[in-house]
This record gives structure tokens, C-alpha cells and sequence, in this order.
């Protein structure tokens, strides 16, 4: 949940492309159709179109925190999110909502939830939340944090009910201060409810370094159980609890400017999965990265399960406003990136282990049904389907806006995937599957390259993960607009904010030995 009262300049809608997905110029698109646009490659500074066709942006606006559960009266997932502006006013972040049977076509349901009408109000701003619908009283539930910076309690916990998902009944009679159980008034929000193993009703929610726990028999009155750390002196945020194939798992966001992503802990029960959260000494899960889920630009990520199949939303943070090159490496390395954005949506993969992984949506990969032709534009190094030795690249034809590459990379040594390229560019930027540990371990770093790049961009790496057994690298990526993910075997997710993708040429690099590079195809919508 964004805590801060602040004004943000809003980059993420840019300037409608004027032109076809395919159309492209050596400088600037001029409309003209008689060019052989597919026959260039030199870079091209290109924007954004106004609308998406896999990750969800509102029209105007972005969104903030999503609030996802599956909706068994309707049969289709709901995802409520927080609904950020440009400019707004002093009541915001109403609770706006999109449906979906997928995770990969939306419906939009336009406001769900009204903020307060007057800047004295507790609810004068919404902060995050749950949804869920009980079969057993026949009301949706949307229990969420009220803010207000005006207020001594600045952060309390209230509920509305509804019998339709349309007209919302709020309760001024319950509100849920933390301060009556020894909690912090200033930080006390983001309630998630669940069904434990002891058959009650449950209800997390963040404070001050303390995770408090409440319970419920009828979901109206909640009592304190108690309370367990965070880990070590991180605010953690959005929490969101599961079983899953035998296993329980709470998925939260680090509010922690050097690390702010999504992670998660697992145990085979309730009261143990709270026992792995230490401020000493937390347990980790055993995949040797802490939990972590994805990259720094994907946040405040929050799931839902149909009972075949579990997805997770979270957002992806716009950047500055400037140019391409400006906005690419403006990550907000030393503090937060831009608050809101995209919601971009995996599934949660669960392995023999117990361990998770993020990997593909299968209605999203559904939709990339139009197979596009992928020519080399310019190659270094690059014969019979092998990149060799130092400053080995192939560089491919130009993307449209909304794409899915595809290929299989085989080598023991580092090489990456370009974007923004053109074959005279003095910057491009990579993601770099680097080696660690002597090569037992790989990690994904994000670096701008090229004759006048800066290098390794800091604060958007991935995470560590096993170097492949048989040295091969099944590839995955997916293109809208300039919200980019990277999936890797199924066991790798890396999401990024890049701009200028669409309209460019894309490349694979060799920074020494060999990649055999095979299967390679792009497809659209």
C-alpha cells in the first residue's frame, strides 16, 4: 500500500502511435505506407499506444495495488486495484475493478468502492484491501484500510458488504484500530482474509514491523490472536495467505527501498508458516533466493485460484518522463520507483519441493496466435545457428507493439537478449543472464549497453537460480507496449519496464564461447 501523500507525474499513458503495428522509420514514422518500413533496422524513437492487449492499464490513470479473489457465484476472477491519477484530488485511491475468466482478457467494472466524501473522513483515502464472496450469507465482503493523514489514527481497518459486486453498503459501526491492540496508529493496513486450517476465518494485516492476527467464526466479529515479526527491520506489505498441494504459503511485498520486491515463506501449516517470519532469524524458503518472486519492477503482488490453477497481479511501475534512454535506466536505484502502473499477471508454479516459481498464463500465450517473420538484419559472429566469441550478436527484424519471442539458448557461458536496438545504436538495452558462483548459479541482470550505455543498471537484477543441468535456456518473453516479462524453463520470472520496444529490432548476444540459438519465433495478437 502507498503510504505517502505525494503528487505523481504521471509517464505511463504516452502519445497514441500513429501508425501500424508493423510500421517503422529510420527516425521518425511519417505516415507514409510506401516505405519499406520492415526493411530497416536503425533505431527509432517510439512511444507507447494508448491502449494494451495482455497487461492491464486503465485508460487514464494506472493502478495501484491489486486485490484479486475468484468470484464462485459469477465464475470468474475479480481483481479490484487501487485507481491512481495524474493529479489527485484529496479524497483518492477509490477501489476500481476489472473481471476476468483468464488472466488475459479484462472487462472493466469501472468504481467498485467510493472513497470518503470529505477530507475528515477515515476513509478520505483508500488504501489496500481483500474481496471475497461468502456462500454461506450470500455477501461479497470487501474489507479494506482507511487513511487519513489528518486523523491521530492515520490508518485503521473498515469493511462494506454487498449483495450484487454493485451497490456497496459501508459499516460505520466496525472499524478496526490498531491502536486497541498495541499496534501502530500511523502503519496498521492492508487486511487479508482467509479460511485457516482451523476451520475459522482469519484476517493478516500489516503494522509496524508486526504481522497482527485476528479471527472470526461469522466473518462480522474479529477476534485477537496475536501477533508475529516481520523480518528483520523490513515493512512488509500485502499479504496474502493460501494453501496450496498440501502446503501454506503468504506471499508479501517488501517496502524496502534497496529491495521492494514481491516474496514469499512456506510451511505445512498456518501456525507454522508464521513462525518462519523472524525478525533475527526468518526461514526462508530453500531456493536459495529468500523467497524472492520476480524483479524490483513488479509489486504489491496478491493471488487468486479457480481450483485449477492459482494466478498472481501485481504492478509495474512507470517511469519519468524523457526520453527512452532517460526513462530506461531512471529506475529509481536509490529509492522507489514511480508508484502504479500495469498490472501484469502470472501463475504461480508450484514444484515437488514445496518451493514457487512464477511462470506463463496459459490464456496469454493462448493469444499470440499470428506468426510473424523473423529475419537477421545484421549479425557479429553469428553462423549455422551459433553465436562464437567476444561482442557475438544477432540482431532480428522489428517487434510490433504486443509480441511473444520465443527460443531455446544452449551454452555454459553468459549471454542476453537486447531491446531498443537498431544497428546504429550507441545504446540497447539487455537482460543479461549472467553466471554466479563459479557458474553453478545463474542471475538476470538489467544493463544498458552499447558504445555510450552506462553498463549494469542497478536495483532492477533478478534473483539467483540453479544454472540448467543440460545448459539449456527455454526462453520466453513477452512484449506490451513497454511492459516486457522474461520466463525462463518455467522456474525463472523477470519483469521490466522498457521503453521503446515496440517498432525496433531485438537481438540475442554472445560475450564469449558459444550459445547455440534455435526455435526462434515471434508471434502476435
Amino acid at each position: 500500500m502507498k503510504t505517502i501523500v505525494s503528487k505523481i507525474i504521471y509517464a505511463g499513458v504516452l502519445t497514441c502511435a500513429v501508425c501500424a503495428v508493423t510500421a517503422c522509420s529510420d527516425d521518425k514514422y511519417d505516415g507514409d505506407p510506401e516505405k519499406n518500413w520492415a526493411g530497416t533496422s536503425t533505431y527509432l524513437e517510439s512511444s507507447d499506444d494508448k491502449g494494451f492487449q495482455t497487461y492491464y492499464n486503465p485508460a487514464i490513470g494506472r493502478c495501484g495495488d491489486p486485490m484479486p479473489f475468484y468470484d464462485q457465484k459469477a465464475k470468474e476472477f475479480k481483481v479490484l486495484y487501487l485507481q491512481e491519477y495524474e493529479n489527485n484530488g484529496a479524497n483518492y485511491h477509490p477501489y476500481w475493478g476489472i473481471s476476468t475468466k483468464d488472466g488475459a482478457n479484462y472487462v472493466s467494472l469501472s468504481e467498485v468502492l467510493a472513497t470518503g466524501t470529505n477530507s475528515m473522513q477515515q476513509d478520505a483515502v483508500l488504501g489496500t484491501g481483500c474481496a471475497f464472496y461468502n456462500e454461506e450469507d450470500g455477501l461479497y465482503y470487501i474489507y479494506y484500510t482507511g487513511y487519513n493523514l489528518l486523523l491521530s489514527n492515520r490508518e485503521v481497518i473498515m469493511r462494506a458488504t454487498s449483495s450484487d459486486f454493485k451497490t456497496w453498503r459501508k459499516d460505520p459501526s466496525w472499524v478496526l484500530r490498531g491502536v486497541d491492540y498495541g499496534y501502530s496508529a500511523i502503519d496498521f493496513r492492508d487486511p487479508q482474509v482467509f479460511k485457516a486450517d482451523d476451520g475459522m476465518w482469519h484476517m493478516v494485516i500489516s503494522s509496524n514491523l508486526k504481522f497482527a492476527d485476528f479471527k472470526s467464526s461469522n466473518l462480522r466479529d474479529w477476534e485477537h490472536v496475536g501477533s508475529f515479526d516481520m523480518i528483520w527491520d523490513r515493512m512488509c506489505e500485502c499479504p496474502d495467505v493460501f494453501e496450496m498441494g498440501g502446503k501454506w504459503y503468504m506471499i508479501y511485498s517488501e517496502a524496502i527501498s534497496w529491495s521492494r520486491k514481491v516474496k514469499y515463506m512456506e510451511a505445512d501449516s498456518w501456525e507454522n508458516l508464521k513462525k518462519r517470519f523472524s525478525s533475527t532469524s526468518p526461514s526462508f524458503p530453500s531456493d536459495g533466493r529468500e523467497g524472492i518472486l520476480d524483479s524490483r519492477a513488479y509489486y504489491a503482488g496478491k493471488t487468486a485460484s479457480n481450483g485449477t490453477y492459482r494466478l498472481i497481479w501485481g504492478w509495474c511501475p512507470i517511469r519519468p518522463n524523457g526520453t527512452n534512454t532517460e526513462r530506461n535506466v531512471n529506475v529509481g536505484a536509490d529509492g522507489e520507483p514511480l508508484w502504479g502502473g500495469a498490472l501484469v499477471c502470472h501463475r504461480i508454479v508450484q514444484h515437488e519441493d514445496g518451493s514457487l516459481t512464477l511462470g506463463e498464463v496459459p490464456a496469454i500465450k493462448a493469444k499470440y496466435t499470428k506468426a510473424q517473420t523473423v529475419t537477421v538484419m545484421q549479425q557479429n559472429g553469428y553462423s549455422d545457428g551459433s553465436l562464437k566469441g567476444e561482442n557475438a550478436y544477432v540482431l532480428y527484424n522489428r517487434l510490433g507493439l504486443c509480441n511473444h519471442i520465443s527460443f531455446t539458448a544452449t551454452t555454459t557461458e553468459k549471454f542476453g537478449i537486447s531491446f531498443v536496438r537498431g544497428s546504429d545504436s550507441e545504446k540497447y538495452y539487455t537482460m543479461v543472464i549472467n553466471p554466479e558462483d563459479n557458474g553453478n548459479n545463474r542471475k538476470i541482470n538489467f544493463e544498458e549497453e552499447g558504445s555510450k550505455g552506462m553498463g549494469f543498471v542497478p536495483s532492477v537484477d533478478s534473483y539467483k537460480f540453479k544454472t540448467p543441468a543440460d545448459n539449456t535456456y527455454k526462453v520466453d518473453i513477452y512484449t506490451d507496449n513497454s511492459v516486457v516479462v522474461m520466463y525462463i524453463n518455467d522456474n525463472v520470472c523477470y519483469t521490466q519496464r522498457i521503453y521503446g520496444v515496440n517498432k525496433n529490432c531485438w537481438s540475442v548476444n554472445g560475450y564469449g564461447g558459444e550459445v547455440a540459438i534455435k526455435d526462434v519465433k515471434v508471434s502476435q495478437q
